[in-house]
C-alpha cells in the first residue's frame, strides 16, 4: 500500500494553480457549514484547557495582585507550572485539531462525490484510531517544535507536509503513523511550491472575506484555507474506489 502511494506521488501529473483554486471555491460552497462546525468544536474542546491554564494566574491576581510584580517566590510558584502547562496544552490542541481536521476531509469527500452519509466529526477519536491520532499529533508536534527551534525557514518548509498529513491520514488511516509522515513529506516535496502558494492565497482570501462579514465571518470562511490540500491529494494520489470506477468507465468507452 505504501509503495503504491509513493509511486503515485512520484508519477503525479502537473497541477494547475487556478484549477485547484476554483475547485476549492466550488467545494467550499458545499462544506462551509461543516467547516464552521469543525472550528466551533475545536474551540469548545479547547476551552477547558484554557480555563485550567489561566485559572492559577487569575486566582493569583485576585488573592495577591502584587505577586506577579514583586519578583518573589510566589511568582515562580505559579509561572513555572503555567509554562509547563502551555506545552501540555499545545500538545492536546494539536491532537484535537489533527483529529477534527482529518474528519473534516472525510466529510469533504462525501460532499465532493455527493455521497449520502453522516457527518462524523469524531471519527478519528474513536477506539480504532484514537491511539494513532495521538501518535500522529505527537509526531507533528515534535516536528513543529524542532523546526521552530531552528528559526523561521524550517517551520515554513514543514508547514506544507504537516498540512498534507491530515488529508493523507483521513483516507489512509490503516497506514502506520510513520508511513503517513513519510507520505506527507514525499507529497509535500513534490508539490511544495503549489501547496504553499495555495495555502497562503486561500488563507488570505478567507481572512479578507471573513473580515468583510465582520468577526463571526472569519469563522465561516476559515475552513476554505484547508480545501486546496484536499484537491492536491485527490489529483496526486486519488481515492481507490473512485479511481477504479473511472478506469472501468474508460474501458467501457
Amino acid at each position: 500500500m505504501l509503495e503504491l502511494i509513493l509511486n503515485k506521488i512520484e508519477n503525479a501529473k502537473e497541477l494547475d494553480f487556478g484549477d485547484i483554486f476554483n475547485k476549492s471555491i466550488e467545494l467550499f460552497k458545499k462544506v462551509w457549514l461543516q467547516g464552521l462546525v469543525m472550528l466551533l468544536l475545536t474551540f469548545v474542546l479547547m476551552l477547558p484547557f484554557y480555563i485550567i491554564m489561566y485559572l492559577p494566574l487569575i486566582a493569583m491576581g485576585i488573592l495577591d495582585p502584587d505577586a506577579l510584580n514583586n519578583g518573589g517566590n510566589s511568582e515562580w510558584a505559579f509561572l513555572v507550572p503555567f509554562y509547563l502547562f502551555v506545552l501540555v496544552f499545545a500538545f492536546f490542541a494539536m491532537v484535537i485539531g489533527f483529529g477534527l481536521k482529518s474528519a473534516f476531509y472525510r466529510i469533504c469527500k462525501l460532499k465532493d462525490f455527493d455521497e449520502a452519509s453522516k457527518d462524523d466529526y469524531f471519527y478519528f477519536f474513536k477506539k480504532p484510531y484514537l491511539g494513532k491520532t495521538i501518535k500522529l499529533a505527537a509526531m507533528t508536534f515534535g516536528i513543529s517544535l524542532v523546526a521552530t527551534l531552528l528559526c523561521v525557514l524550517p517551520i515554513i518548509y514543514v508547514a506544507v507536509p504537516i498540512a498534507l498529513m491530515n488529508v493523507i491520514y483521513a483516507f489512509n488511516a490503516d497506514l502506520e503513523a510513520s508511513d503517513i509522515v513519510k507520505v506527507g513529506f514525499k507529497l509535500g516535496n513534490k508539490k511544495w511550491l503549489l501547496t504553499f502558494g495555495l495555502m497562503i492565497v486561500a488563507g488570505i482570501l478567507a481572512q479578507l472575506v471573513g473580515m468583510i462579514l465582520c468577526f463571526i465571518g472569519v469563522l465561516v470562511t476559515a475552513s476554505f484555507a484547508y480545501l486546496p490540500a484536499y484537491f492536491i491529494y485527490k489529483e496526486s494520489i486519488g481515492f481507490e474506489n473512485t479511481d477504479a470506477i473511472e478506469e472501468i468507465g474508460t474501458q467501457v468507452e
